[in-house]
């Protein structure tokens, strides 16, 4: 069920001059939240009304429905599943607007990572889920026979006729990686089309911004760098995402390994702490925490040059060493 809150005090009018007319537009703020996707997405905007907040918040999050059944790989009927079944036949499959866009955004990450971040990681995901569900650690032949069925290369893609050939049988797509970046964005989409100029979507952790609350700089986001240090950030107009070990992870023979599973090896990472990405936009913000994460510290300051107007704090632990790239200063 969606929860809707609406804050108690007026903020001060905004005046706008058009034409030399003069329109005041007060401008509460409205805060609605729903489970999503696995998560709470939690929607916070600035509208003139109740009943605009009302069909903003009811359009957005019926968005974020939509894409949720195209793109969830828990959902057997999901359109991604769908297309995961043909895997193996030769054949070139149509697909909607939506998961061409995703995946071809995946695409153009793998190719700009060398293949840190991969949408046809599924295999070895489904694997991992089933170890960290029983606690029992795969054992090397299930690893390498997961990883035999992965590999960004292998899915081929053609615009002309949006349509996508999944080339070895077995292969099993996952877009979790940047499917809640890329529904906060859609979601952020449906406000601005009623006029909504200041609003934040958090979808898990996934946050997008755009214009700042009325009367402030930005939007006040806290971020960790998962141990003791806390940065307090004032963003408009961008997106942020965050990706750490705190919540998931599976530990065997005392070494605990992160829910992120390195696309070359197929096991969970061993040494990444927490990473955030700041980026123009949630998709790209949302895989590129992924991606970055898998790289490390010093391949990742290579792979941003790629990504103009994103910025990084990645964390990272070896023993009692912490290494740590910090652009958000």
């Amino acid at each position: 069920m969606t929860s809707f809150k609406k804050t108690a005090r007026l903020l001060l009018p905004i005046c706008l001059t058009i034409s030399g007319l003069s329109l005041h537009a007060q401008r509460m703020r409205y805060t609605f939240e729903k489970g999503l996707m696995g998560s709470p997405f939690k929607l916070v905007f600035y509208a003139q009304s109740d009943s605009i907040a009302r069909v903003a918040a009811n359009n957005a999050f019926k968005r974020v429905e939509e894409l949720n059944e195209i793109m969830s790989d828990y959902r057997d009927g999901s359109e991604i599943n769908r297309l995961s079944a043909t895997s193996g036949s030769g054949k070139w499959v149509p697909v909607s607007k939506d998961l061409f866009d995703i995946l071809a955004i995946s695409q153009d990450i793998s190719a700009k990572t060398r293949g840190a971040f991969d949408a046809t990681l599924g295999p070895v995901v489904q694997m991992w889920r089933r170890a960290t569900r029983k606690g029992i650690f795969p054992p090397g032949d299930e690893i390498r026979d997961a990883l035999g069925r992965t590999g960004y290369a292998k899915m081929k893609m053609d615009a002309k006729t949006r349509s996508v050939m999944l080339v070895q049988k077995g292969m099993r797509l996952d877009i979790g990686g940047l499917g809640k970046g890329y529904a906060a964005e859609e979601a952020i989409k449906e406000l601005k089309k009623l006029g909504i100029t200041s609003a934040m979507m958090d979808a898990g952790g996934k946050i997008v911004l755009t214009g700042p609350p009325p009367g402030a700089r930005g939007w006040n986001i806290n971020v960790s760098n998962g141990s003791d240090s806390l940065k307090a950030l004032q963003l408009s107009n961008v997106a942020l995402a965050t990706s750490g070990p705190t919540y998931r992870y599976m530990e065997h023979n005392g070494v605990r390994y992160s829910h992120i599973v390195d696309p070359k090896t197929g096991i969970g990472l061993l040494f990444h702490v927490r990473t955030t990405v700041i980026s123009p936009d949630g998709t790209v913000a949302d895989a590129l925490a992924t991606a970055f994460s898998v790289a490390g510290i010093e391949k990742s300051k290579k792979y941003l040059r790629k990504f103009k107007g994103s910025k990084v704090w990645l964390v990272e632990k070896q023993g009692d060493r912490i290494a740590e790239w910090n652009m958000l200063d």
